[in-house]
């Protein structure tokens, strides 16, 4: 099993491309929780993301033969660039398969990086098939993301930093999908430190490590479901669960309106810009998915900062609702002039701003004369928003609320 010595023999590897990422305490989610909140920015980290510790250390180790034949790999992202980076460092040719609907920002970062990028089927599952036929076919090693021990001890190199900047820790709260990450920390963390607890933490649509740490043994989710795509694995690791089991105290998940609730704090509050899978350990944390005391040391392993911007937009807008700062509603009007402009008077006069309108004659669910509007409302908070609502309702306005 994955020993804290691998971790520790990787890290030399792995500074030789990776940053040693910041850990900064932040006095805003220390307030909100109780506990001391320290933020592992590994979405600082080179290519975005943490998978290059982990790639950077299975590539230095290739052997001669191999190095000169070459990678292969299959990855929506945050693993293609790391290996594509790691791979140009070391003076190795890469191919990554990625799915032909994968963010043509993350194509074109893997790209960049050095690699071959070839795109293939619709999901992970056949991108990864058609890299194992060219694993086969042209002789390269394949990069496995998680299920490899060279790998796992790069990601691991994250807990090594934590231990030596802050040895006080008292629990460090990393994300699953496949399991690599989570087996590298904790082996670190718990090699390092005394007493220290490690919590893992899942999406509620791809828990399948959660599962499976109740059951005592692997077990997969049948459709994967989650805003967190980075870690939007169908089954834990066949060899990150049994470390998983050794090393892992707690495994919890969260919901989507959860992450994009803690996405949109950290881009406010903390101007730090993460992914979904990236802001999974925040939410665990602030939403006390675990238990925790009053001033605890808390290390929330914020992994990867690789949104797409397409993407972005809509977490937004879903962590502004969870917040009570957007709404959304749909009433009808008398269609008639100055129909519109008594609406909007009430809604301004209700220090409310208005995003957008949509204002239909035609629509069949509606009387000849009515005319139906939707908007798009900024508001406060949901004291705000309710106050809102109640006002349009007692002059008159029949209000459907839409989110």
């Amino acid at each position: 099993m994955l020993s804290l010595d691998d971790v520790e023999a990787a890290r030399d590897r792995v500074d030789a491309v990776a940053r040693h990422t910041p850990l900064e305490y932040s006095d805003t989610f220390s307030r909100m929780t109780g506990a001391s909140i320290h933020l592992k920015l590994e979405a600082l980290q080179r290519t975005g993301a943490f998978k290059i510790r982990g790639a950077a250390n299975r590539i230095s180790r290739l052997s001669p033969e191999e190095a000169a034949a070459g990678v292969v790999t299959a990855s929506a992202g945050n693993h293609a660039q790391g290996v594509a980076l790691a791979a140009s460092r070391n003076d190795v040719d890469a191919k990554v398969v990625m799915p032909q609907h994968a963010p043509v920002s993350k194509v074109d970062a893997t790209r960049r990086y050095g690699a071959t990028v070839e795109l293939h089927g619709r999901n992970y599952d056949a991108a990864q098939t058609r890299a194992h036929e060219i694993e086969a076919e042209e002789g390269r090693t394949y990069v496995h993301a998680f299920e490899d021990e060279l790998v796992m001890a790069g990601q691991g190199t994250i807990g090594l930093e934590i231990a030596d900047d802050l040895p006080e820790v008292d629990t460090v709260v990393v994300p699953i999908g496949g399991g690599g990450l989570i087996s590298g920390v904790a082996t670190a963390v718990k090699g390092r430190l005394d007493d220290v607890r490690v919590v893992g933490v899942q999406a509620e649509g791809a828990d399948s490590a959660a599962r499976s740490m109740a059951a005592g043994e692997r077990i997969g989710t049948g459709d994967v479901d989650t805003v967190a795509d980075g870690i939007a694995v169908a089954t834990v690791g066949e060899h990150t669960f049994p470390v998983i089991r050794e090393r892992v105290d707690e495994i919890v998940t969260v919901s989507d309106e959860q992450i994009a609730l803690a996405l949109t704090h950290l881009l406010e509050r903390s101007k730090t810009l993460v992914e979904g899978a990236g802001a999974v350990a925040l939410a665990a944390t602030v939403e006390e998915a675990f238990d925790y005391e009053d001033g605890e040391v808390i290390v929330p392993a914020l992994c990867g900062g690789n949104i797409d911007l397409n993407q972005l937009t809509t977490v937004i807008v879903r962590g502004l609702i969870q917040m009570g700062r957007y709404l959304k509603i749909r009433t009808e009007l008398k269609d008639r002039p100055g129909a519109l402009e008594g609406l909007i008077e009430t809604i301004s006069a209700h220090d409310a701003n208005i995003y957008a309108i949509r204002h239909d004659r035609t629509s069949r669910d509606i009387a000849v004369d009515a005319a139906e509007v939707e908007l798009d409302i900024e508001t406060h908070d949901h004291d705000h928003a309710a106050e809102l609502v109640a006002a349009l309702e007692d002059v008159g306005y029949d209000v459907d609320i839409l989110v």
